[in-house]
């Protein structure tokens, strides 16, 4: 284990170097994270190993870390600052989301029409690429410091973004599971993977509001929270490991979920005083989740991608940037949010894998060969994509106007 943690630790550091390289270019560090993961990670050096990452200490370290990275978005959930334009975000991340869907299976349902295979299989591709991962953008707009309407329409949106896709898929995934199967997905299982992440953090969320309400000392608050985030890792945990019948709790979606709630049960100087003393560990945790998405992808796929690869990515990407547009078009948002918000939502890789991964064991047993299809598709396409979202999430900032250095920003795009 010492060798192991040995191990995980120069890889941290590995990634941090090639975070401030990759920065050195003005492009995102999170790419140089992701890049340190594929060339550090079990398919390339083996330097971060599926043996380590298998391990029980890294899955709770993991999972520990996701938990802190959600109070990154939780935290900017103010209501009182949000519930002007609240209505306004629901109806374009529905929009957003529910027309991605569309577009990609529309686009794979012709293929699948011309090529005979089943065109439940399109709707599986549509429900997949609903997936938005929202690190990747945040960590620009933690690393760059990004400020505007473009911004601020980003960090609610990803708070919702899986909540609707991961509703959309699982209706999806019930029922193709009715189509073909000998075997069915629980009802419960499926509710509790979407929604109980949520109420999970909610509820140590309000009861970590109730303690915070009562402590007036800055040091005090932030040992409380810290424990509170401990006490939702842990009870994750306890529930994945010994309650659900398969590991299926979001995390960073507990830690969104936590941190919203007890949030807005706070004055703001006190969240400014946690916040200010966390910050650093949230950035840290940040480097470390994004490390994790990026060992898994295997960047042999790259060589091997295919014509379903590149139709994926690019009727995933006007899906996004084109239903983003429309919905910011109809509820009347700033020209900038209409214009960039779909560049910034193109990142996918972290849930989509989940996605992917139960879609594959939905077909092995009743269609082995449309599993390995849409297994090698997705694989291929996290690579691919999560390179170029990134770059274009920068840009879709940059051209907003939203990065504040000027050297950063490079002019402002009309």
């Amino acid at each position: 284990m010492i060798i192991e943690i040995a191990r995980l630790i120069i890889t941290i550091a590995a990634a941090l170097l090639a975070g401030k390289l990759i920065a050195k270019l003005k492009l995102p560090a999170i790419l140089g994270w992701l890049i340190a993961g594929m060339v550090l990670g079990p398919h390339a050096a083996g330097l971060l190993s599926a043996h380590l990452m298998e391990s029980g200490w890294y899955e709770v370290t993991v999972s520990l870390l996701e938990c802190t990275v959600g109070l990154m978005i939780g935290t900017e959930l103010i209501w009182s600052q949000m519930k002007k334009t609240g209505k306004q975000i629901v109806v374009m991340t529905v929009i957003e989301s529910v027309g991605t869907f569309l577009v990609v299976s529309l686009v794979f349902s012709l293929i699948c029409i011309f090529t005979g295979l089943p065109v439940y299989l399109a709707f599986l591709f549509g429900g997949i690429a609903l997936a938005t991962a929202p690190a990747p953008s945040l960590s620009i707009v933690n690393e760059m410091r990004t400020s505007g309407p473009v911004t601020s329409t980003l960090i609610p949106m990803a708070a919702m973004d899986d909540l609707v896709g991961a509703l959309v898929f699982f209706l999806v995934i019930a029922v193709v599971t009715a189509r073909t199967s000998t075997r069915q997905i629980p009802v419960f299982v499926v509710v509790l993977l979407v929604f109980f992440p949520v109420i999970l953090g909610a509820a140590i969320g309000f009861l970590t509001g109730k303690l915070l309400c009562r402590i007036h000392s800055p040091k005090s608050s932030v040992i409380a929270t810290s424990a509170m985030i401990l006490g939702s890792t842990a009870a994750g945990l306890i529930l994945n490991w010994y309650v659900l019948p398969a590991p299926v709790l979001n995390f960073l979606l507990i830690g969104m979920a936590f941190s919203t709630v007890f949030a807005n049960m706070i004055p703001l100087e006190q969240l400014g005083d946690i916040m200010s003393v966390l910050k650093p560990a949230v950035g840290f945790s940040l480097v470390v989740v994004i490390l994790n998405l990026g060992a898994p992808l295997d960047y042999h796929l790259i060589l091997g991608a295919g014509i379903y690869t590149a139709v994926y990515i690019a009727s995933r990407a006007v899906g996004k940037y084109g239903s983003a547009f429309f919905g910011a078009a109809i509820t009347g948002a700033p020209k900038t949010v209409r214009n960039y918000l779909g560049l910034t939502l193109l990142p996918h890789s972290g849930v989509s894998l989940i996605f992917t991964g139960i879609a594959v064991s939905t077909l092995t047993p009743v269609a082995p060969e449309y599993a390995s299809l849409i297994q090698g598709t997705i694989a291929a396409a996290a690579v691919i994509n999560e390179i170029i979202a990134v770059f274009m999430a920068k840009k879709g900032f940059e051209w907003a106007g939203e990065l504040p250095d000027p050297k950063l920003r490079g002019g402002v795009h009309p």
